[in-house]
């Protein structure tokens, strides 16, 4: 039921503070908007106040921008999509004509979830939090640099606009209270310089939410339906994940595991109640992701699939004084690219883009393939397709003489790994006519602990208890 004494009087003197603070200054606002339920009613508050602005005081801009991790549940993509769109085309018609702009960004190819576990061997984050590098990668550092870009090419301050509320948990509020300025109603943003956080709807509670999306006959202020996103709660259970500006300097960003709207293949929590939710609801098409999911989880600590080293060459030992866990295997990789393209095909579905699969050949030629052809024939027999850049992927020796490198490698005794890296070294400076680069990057090869005989032949000296990756 609707409190409808909050819709008509708290909520106006909300949308009067949100107007003051706007009308304060000429910094730039920017709104993270994710889709969830509370970025919606941020968005659909500050839209709501844009509206009832006479238009020669909308004198700045509004930023809406979207944080896309490339790996986002479908139902969950295919919705915020749609709200954006319907965002910018509700600013921009002409009874509106509103200073929004709707941006979505995603993380760059090269450092994208796939590209590292698949390009750079990364395994996957853990459940215990030990190895959590994914929401700073592909959804806290994308949405930051946009904002930084805007500072730079501007010349200006910031205000970052959150979705964040006290009442979501006792942590929560310790934090949000812990960095509130005596005063003011904005707090300085902990690691972007020049920017400054307006937490809206900070003090709201989860009915108060609820209580303006059902208001309006559950219309957003620019014309989209509430009723979708109540259905897609109402099929997973939900929250949402973070924005630039939530994560510290000193503490990875927590993910967006459980039952928040977050990505498809979180492998922190043990159950996706998200995904299964959904799936659960009606949206069988989703189960080919939760099996990838769970078989993904369930490859990570097989002995089989990680190698003995991380990926700068160290070592370090266990509790148990056994070699410790480094990246995926080449080998690892290339299955579990495989079963992704499999997947992909399965739902007939985009599950990894062309963007990504070129950044990771270019990671594999560079680090582990001097066939060059591993990831391009791969596709093709998976997918049935050519990638755009096959016709120009040439083997560095062909398939005799690479037959001779693997033999040269048993007879010899030497790392099969450490001559396919000299030889990917040797062709990366095969045209720079100063040879310190190659001399360094052999010199390195050679020179990396895990080669070396004193430290795998003594693990007490070498060990190092509680580093687990890298």
């Amino acid at each position: 039921m609707i409190n409808s004494y909050f819709i008509e009087n708290t909520l106006q003197d909300l949308l009067d503070e949100i107007q003051y603070v706007y009308l304060s200054d000429e910094r730039p606002w920017i709104i993270g908007y994710s889709g969830g339920k509370d970025s919606t009613v941020l968005t659909h508050l500050v839209y709501t106040m844009l509206k009832q602005l006479p238009p020669e005081k909308r004198h700045k801009k509004v930023y809406i921008v979207s944080s896309d991790t490339l790996v986002e549940n479908p139902l969950i993509k295919i919705y915020l999509d749609q709200m954006l769109n319907q965002i910018q085309t509700g600013a921009d018609q002409d009874h509106d004509n509103l200073p929004v702009i709707v941006k979505k960004v995603t993380p760059e190819p090269d450092n994208s979830f796939w590209a590292n576990i698949i390009g750079r061997g990364f395994p996957t984050p853990r459940t215990n939090g030990t190895f959590r590098w994914c929401t700073d990668r592909i959804k806290i550092a994308p949405s930051g640099k946009y904002i930084q870009s805007i500072i730079q090419e501007q010349d200006t301050e910031v205000v970052v606009l959150l979705g964040v509320r006290k009442a979501e948990s006792a942590a929560r509020r310790k934090r949000m209270e812990g960095r509130e300025l005596l005063g003011h109603l904005l707090n300085r943003h902990e690691t972007i310089k020049k920017a400054f956080v307006y937490p809206v709807i900070s003090e709201l509670t989860t009915g108060d939410v609820w209580d303006i999306l059902g208001s309006n006959q559950r219309k957003t202020a620019w014309g989209g339906d509430n009723n979708q996103l109540i259905s897609l709660y109402a099929g997973a259970d939900s929250g949402e994940c973070p924005f630039a500006g939530i994560s510290t300097k000193d503490k990875q960003q927590q993910s967006c595991g459980q039952s928040r709207f977050g990505c498809w293949v979180c492998t922190v929590v043990k159950e996706d109640k998200s995904l299964n939710g959904f799936i659960k609801s009606g949206h069988r098409e989703l189960k080919p992701l939760a099996d990838f999911r769970k078989w993904l989880m369930n490859i990570r600590d097989r002995d089989e699939y990680r190698e003995k080293k991380r990926r700068d060459g160290t070592v370090y030992y266990t509790k148990n004084n056994e070699l410790g866990y480094g990246p995926f295997t080449w080998e690892a990789r290339q299955m579990i690219l495989r079963r992704l393209l499999r997947t992909q095909v399965r739902m007939n579905y985009e599950l990894i883009t062309i963007e990504e699969l070129q950044a990771i050949d270019r990671i594999w030629d560079e680090e582990k393939d001097i066939s060059r052809r591993t990831l391009v024939d791969l596709y093709f027999e998976e997918t049935g397709t050519r990638l755009p850049w096959d016709e120009l992927k040439y083997p560095l020796f062909d398939e005799d003489t690479r037959g001779k490198i693997i033999r040269y490698a048993q007879d010899s005794g030497v790392p099969l790994d450490l001559i396919n890296t000299m030889i990917l070294g040797t062709n990366t400076y095969k045209y720079y006519s100063n040879t310190k680069g190659l001399r360094e990057k052999l010199t390195k090869a050679v020179n990396q602990q895990w080669l070396q005989k004193k430290v795998l032949c003594e693990p007490e000296e070498g060990r190092a208890d509680g580093i687990e990756e890298s």
